[in-house]
């Protein structure tokens, strides 16, 4: 499979960001800060706000993360665990999104080349 120049400059955006991600977690730790914006859990929340919105509450359960806080090590993990935790996350996340992408994009394109041969088939009827 070749790759064209805008697919081989996409791919090295992604890597570029998941390389970048562990500012995440290095800046706030450095400057002494909180969690990154929009990172919080419904106790941060309720501590910003002084409350917790009710459909907040409702679906705060439905989804958890994967990987929690993006970190293998756990809650006490040393920064170098944190840092390469974040470089992971962020290359499986590309790697699974990529393969889902590529995988339906083959489908789709396996499918319509189906539809025109059988399409054509029937005109020569």
């Amino acid at each position: 499979m070749t790759m064209t120049g805008f697919q081989k400059k996409l791919l090295i955006g992604l890597f570029t960001m998941a390389l970048l991600s562990p500012l995440g977690v290095v800046l706030p730790d450095k400057f002494h800060s909180e969690d990154a914006w929009g990172e919080w859990g419904l106790d941060k929340i309720e501590k910003m706000m002084g409350y917790v919105p009710a459909g907040m509450k409702e679906i705060a359960e439905l989804w958890k993360a994967p990987i929690p806080d993006y970190n293998f090590g756990g809650e006490g993990a040393s920064m170098i665990t944190q840092i390469m935790s974040y470089i992971a996350s962020g290359l499986l996340g590309i790697a699974i999104v990529g393969t889902v992408v590529y995988g339906l994009s083959r489908f789709l394109v396996k499918r319509e080349h189906k539809h025109e041969h059988n399409g054509k088939m029937h005109s020569h009827d």
